[in-house]
């Protein structure tokens, strides 16, 4: 199967590192990163907290950015330009098509955030070097563990983003319900722990319950944002590190398979 599937996912990585949006989210990137030099010396007296929030901080908007205007593109334009046909024309199937692009774009993700951390590490190491008074308790071990929580959760909003392009007719609206599940799940968590907390104003129980039911639905992507733990060099438990990836990892087996079952009626233009 994987002999079917590679080839795929390596067409889909190039496609991605070919796409010009792919430069100008990566060259946005590195410009952010440079500016934290110059927002970090406004705040003396937080340098560190604020050079290690800004740099992880812009690792996560510009890997957001390529889930949202590479990966979803890559998988509109099979659509669009009726290269899927040729595609499904070869010995492989559509819920192979699916993991295969699948495949492609999580592994541009996961680059892209591996070279966007490495300029963070060179953006924190410098201004480290440069006021070393301002890093007294600082750790590598939690910026490390933020940026590798962020591949996580895009590569999930990567799965949902297929998920809904399974079932849609337009990448527009691909776009408009994976930045909605994004928003959502960021501050689903939140919300849940507001509407079930003891409080003067009255929720209505079935307010209470979509929230519930929502928040079983949606991914809980807050897990996976860490920022202030990295940015206050903070140890984060073995247990949440563990069940965080598991939760990850299951979710996206769960959109992946219910995405490729749902690509198999989907009807094409």
């Amino acid at each position: 199967m994987m002999r079917r599937l590679w080839p795929l996912a390596f067409i889909t990585f190039k496609e991605g590192t070919r796409n010009k949006a792919f430069y100008g989210i990566s060259l946005l990137a590195i410009v952010l990163m440079g500016a934290s030099f110059f927002i970090s010396g406004l705040v003396m007296r937080d340098v560190g907290k604020v050079a290690v929030d800004m740099a992880v901080s812009t690792v996560s908007f510009a890997g957001l950015l390529v889930v949202f205007f590479v990966g979803i593109d890559l998988m509109a334009k099979d659509l669009d330009k009726r290269t899927i046909y040729m595609v499904l024309a070869r010995p492989i199937s559509r819920q192979q098509y699916i993991i295969g692009k699948f495949v492609g774009i999580s592994l541009l993700v996961v680059v892209t955030v591996f070279l966007l951390s490495v300029f963070a590490a060179i953006s924190i190491s410098t201004i480290k070097w440069a006021n070393p008074d301002y890093f007294p308790r600082f750790s590598w071990g939690p910026v490390f563990l933020a940026e590798a929580f962020i591949a996580l959760s895009l590569v999930l909003l990567s799965a949902l983003s297929f998920l809904f392009a399974s079932v849609s007719s337009t990448s527009f609206i691909t776009m408009v319900l994976t930045i909605l599940s994004y928003i959502i799940g960021q501050s689903l968590s939140s919300v849940k722990a507001i509407v079930e907390s003891p409080q003067d104003i009255t929720v209505s129980p079935v307010t209470v319950a979509l929230v519930r039911a929502a928040y079983y639905i949606f991914p809980n992507l807050s897990l996976f944002d860490i920022k202030a733990q990295a940015a206050h060099s903070l140890a984060i438990p073995s247990a949440f590190i563990f069940w965080t990836v598991m939760y990850g990892l299951i979710y996206i087996v769960l959109v992946i398979t219910f995405a490729a079952l749902l690509f198999t009626k989907k009807e094409f233009p």
